[in-house]
């Protein structure tokens, strides 16, 4: 006796090459963009995080995030990710931040780090980077600099 095979309706539910069980998200879901923004969304508790983590590299007067941890669908739209402007940074401190962010946010952080004079020259000739960070989405960590 012969089995006729009927196509199964795919859920989601996938099985890899070991056997293992994947999931998929349906591109189409009606509520897709509300998912993503839940599920990759930073929340303020990780802002609060980054936030005391910062303050452990060093003497911080700006910090600004923007680009992927704030715009998922077009974080190129933004010059950077991170801005931070400090005149006493540890290098080997940042680099073990680095470490945390692009662990945490499964990637690379494209960042800038500049000294207060020289934000504060490109602030007052309207350089183009950071009007354009500045005016689009982003969210300042430590604003000590009244910006």
């Amino acid at each position: 006796m012969k089995r006729k095979k009927t196509a199964k309706k795919n859920n989601g539910l996938n099985h890899s090459a070991n056997g293992q069980e994947c999931y998929t998200l349906n591109s189409e879901f009606q509520f897709i963009q509300e998912l993503r923004d839940l599920i990759l969304k930073s929340s303020p508790a990780e802002k609060e995080e980054i936030t005391a983590r910062l303050q452990k590299i060093g003497r911080i007067k700006l910090a600004i995030i923007a680009g992927s941890f704030l715009d998922w669908e077009n974080p190129q739209n933004t010059p950077t990710d991170l801005l931070i402007v400090s005149d006493d940074l540890d290098r080997s401190k940042f680099g073990s931040f680095l470490k945390y962010l692009e662990a945490e946010t499964g990637g690379e952080v494209r960042f800038v780090v500049m000294e207060k004079d020289e934000f504060n020259y490109r602030l007052s000739m309207f350089d183009r980077f950071v009007r354009v960070l500045l005016e689009g989405p982003h969210e300042k960590l430590i604003n000590k600099l009244g910006i």
